[in-house]
């Protein structure tokens, strides 16, 4: 791969560490048993990462994790995301789901939660879309009423991965009805049990065995301690979440489109048609050509989103980083895999080769965790608050113009 060359030794055998859990601890079994939806949810495939190490990687060693960067996060990412979306989601969920609590919880949440989450004893699973809202997630209507020393939630989630199977859910629920609801909204750790039910699986076009469901909160009691952060200020989690959502999205279509590419690849070396390789043929050599290209590009982009994750500060800048990754990630990887499919002709679209389920798993990828759309909308609002702001500090090549000063000619109403 050409990243590795700037892949320290320590990266390269993490990368090694993983290519190796992934070639000799996942059994093809598993994978044909979920999306056959004989599997609903694999908490052994969870455990064995846990007894890698290979949980959280970023989060600190005395919970579970490796204290390393978002870098490592993405090379694991990849080698993971071969697999396809589902397994490559239950890999992220200690992720996005420890990101929360390593940055908002109290060491209590993190001993009592983040620790046993890496160690493979729970499972965890986030809350957030409701039925009435996908990217509306301010629009949030489930209720959380404060009762002594306890909150009672009532309301509804979907397309919950771990609906069934997770051990735990951060959700988020309204605490005030006076307020905006960027201004009402509370996270919470909300233990499976009593009031806390899984109503519906939903038979799902790819990514199955996740156990992805509607979620109904049936005045569930849950205990003040398990609020995340403070009340009303659910909003400060759910951004800071947004980073490992779109990250380990972006992450996980490199290796999906890389698998897709690669079967196709070796496929063009093999299929002969009018008496030679079709890999000889333009058609099928160029696209294999464009697909590495793309490939090589996307993986630019989520590196660069990575490393300014890890480097820089400005929170507009790391929103704007990671939804461009995740964008052209999951984009490029759904291209990348129609082009696969395309090379294997009639044949891709059996189950003799895994493409047609890396195609459905890929389809997911442009809608969760926040749409192409929603991409779009954020990249726009950070890149024009970028203009405005770095006028003073760069040149204005406006004025190279040998007619520039010709106020008058530039009319804007």
């Amino acid at each position: 791969m050409v990243f590795e060359a700037i892949m320290t030794p320590e990266q390269r055998k993490l990368r090694d560490d993983v290519r190796e859990f992934v070639r000799n601890e996942v059994p093809r079994s598993l994978l044909m048993d979920m999306d056959a939806n004989k599997v609903t949810y694999p908490k052994e495939y969870v455990e064995k990462l846990a007894k890698k190490n290979l949980l959280g990687l970023r989060f600190p060693p005395k919970y579970g994790g490796r204290g390393l960067k978002w870098v490592d996060d993405i090379i694991a990412l990849e080698e993971v995301g071969v697999l396809g979306t589902s397994l490559g989601c239950l890999f992220s969920l200690p992720i996005i789901v420890g990101e929360a609590l390593n940055v908002f919880g109290t060491n209590e949440q993190k001993t009592n939660y983040l620790k046993p989450t890496l160690e493979g004893k729970l499972c965890c699973a986030e809350a957030l879309t409701e039925p009435r809202g996908g990217s509306d997630f301010f629009g949030t209507t489930t209720i959380a009423r404060k009762e002594g020393n306890s909150y009672i939630l009532k309301g509804q989630k979907r397309f919950v991965v771990g609906a069934e199977g997770a051990d735990y859910f951060l959700a988020y629920a309204k605490t005030r009805t006076d307020a905006p609801s960027h201004q009402s909204l509370s996270a919470f750790l909300v233990d499976r049990g009593p009031g806390v039910k899984a109503e519906y699986i939903y038979g799902l076009m790819g990514t199955r065995g996740g156990g992805a469901g509607r979620l109904v909160f049936d005045n569930a009691v849950v205990p003040e301690e398990n609020l995340l952060w403070k009340e009303n200020s659910g909003s400060d989690v759910f951004w800071q979440m947004m980073i490992p959502e779109r990250m380990t999205s972006a992450g996980g279509a490199l290796g999906t489109a890389r698998a897709a590419i690669e079967i196709a690849a070796r496929y063009s070396q093999k299929r002969k048609a009018f008496g030679m390789e079709i890999k000889k043929f333009e058609a099928v050599s160029f696209m294999v050509a464009n697909s590495i290209t793309q490939l090589d590009a996307a993986r630019g982009i989520v590196y660069a989103a990575a490393r300014t994750i890890d480097e820089r500060k400005d929170s507009g800048l790391q929103r704007r980083m990671a939804s461009e990754a995740k964008k052209f990630a999951t984009e490029t990887g759904w291209q990348i895999v129609n082009n696969a499919m395309q090379i294997l002709g009639g044949i891709g679209y059996t189950n003799v080769y895994p493409i047609e389920r890396l195609l459905r798993d890929a389809r997911l990828a442009l809608i969760w965790t926040g749409t192409s759309e929603i991409m779009n909308l954020i990249i726009q609002h950070e890149y024009y608050r970028e203009l405005s702001e770095s006028k003073a500090r760069i040149r204005d090549v406006e004025h190279d113009a040998a007619e520039a000063d010709k106020e008058e000619e530039k009319v804007y109403e």
